[in-house]
């Protein structure tokens, strides 16, 4: 009897995964994501627009939060397609080559925007600890930040897809995501996956385990220069600046941790429970970014306000 060689089999195509249950629960349940990714396209192409248009939004901080949005809006539109595909249209089926290309745009956009919450550290770091060369420091290095920030993301993700596209594939095809993920694609091939494991631990260290250490070291030379100043009043006001980036950093990186120890010790975890955290971490932070900043910045805020009042006015 012949037997098959697994090297010489190659999946075509792969199964996403969506909410389980009936047809009625997977439709109530996409109306919220649905709205999520309405709120994250419509809100991060506001923040580009207002801080574009209106030149008092010229502060390198702004600019940082241009950045950010971009890649927000980059990686809601990288998986826009597939997860309303599943919800709305009930089109599971991606080919390999495709999945491959969209699990790294994935995974160079989340390095992406982690580095630039760095960058945004920093930035609250100068103008607290060293407001009046603030934009003398920080102007000139702003370009040079998001393309160190693109180079790194697009350039250490670079080796995933050929990683992936060497393995052979002769289990399930089917994916515990709506999308594509790097570590949900390996756990299907049936060979040696240590090069795989590997290359993705020494990705972690050197993107989201550095950028964090770096991000907790800003705010503690932070503190420590605000629980220096005299009255209760200006620590108030030093840290107020602050609380809009905390907060990102926090949704950012709790989504993250939840979905990486989802995959790490969640092999019996439920399929809801794993459809559940990869939507959080991709789709949350993105929607919810521009809400936190237009709440918490008052540039932001009079400068919408000054744009509707524009449009509300009648032309004489």
């Amino acid at each position: 009897m012949s037997t098959i060689n697994s090297s010489d089999i190659h999946l075509s195509s792969f199964l996403l995964m969506g909410f389980p249950g009936d047809e009625a629960g997977r439709i109530w349940m996409s109306l919220p994501l649905g709205l999520l990714y309405l709120l994250s396209i419509l809100g991060n192409c506001l923040i580009l627009f207002i801080i574009r248009i209106d030149h008092q939004l010229s502060e390198p901080m702004f600019r940082l939060l241009s950045l950010l949005a971009a890649t927000d809006l980059a990686l809601t539109l990288s998986t826009l397609p597939t997860v309303l595909g599943v919800f709305w249209f009930q089109s599971n089926r991606i080919t390999f080559y495709a999945c491959l290309i969209q699990l790294y745009f994935i995974h160079s956009l989340c390095s992406m925007g982690s580095a630039i919450l760095v960058a945004m550290a920093f930035d609250r770091y100068v103008a607290i600890c060293n407001p009046l060369r603030y934009t003398s420091i920080l102007d000139p290095i702003i370009a040079k930040i998001g393309l160190v920030a693109l180079v790194r993301g697009a350039g250490i993700h670079f080796p995933i897809p050929f990683l992936l596209n060497r393995l052979p594939y002769c289990a399930s095809n089917a994916l515990s995501h709506p999308f594509c993920y790097h570590p949900d694609v390996m756990r299907l091939a049936c060979a040696d996956t240590t090069i795989n494991s590997m290359y993705g631990l020494v990705l972690v260290l050197a993107t989201y385990l550095l950028d964090s250490v770096f991000i907790l070291f800003s705010y503690a030379m932070i503190l420590k220069t605000v629980l220096s100043r005299s009255t209760q009043e200006e620590r108030w006001k030093a840290l107020n600046t602050c609380v809009s980036h905390l907060c990102v950093v926090l949704l950012f990186y709790s989504a993250l941790i939840g979905l990486t120890l989802a995959h790490r010790y969640g092999k019996n975890a439920s399929p809801l429970l794993l459809v559940l955290m990869g939507l959080a971490f991709l789709i949350v932070p993105a929607a919810l970014n521009p809400i936190l900043y237009s709440i918490k910045n008052k540039q932001i805020r009079s400068a919408l306000r000054k744009r509707v009042c524009t449009k509300k006015r009648p032309r004489m």
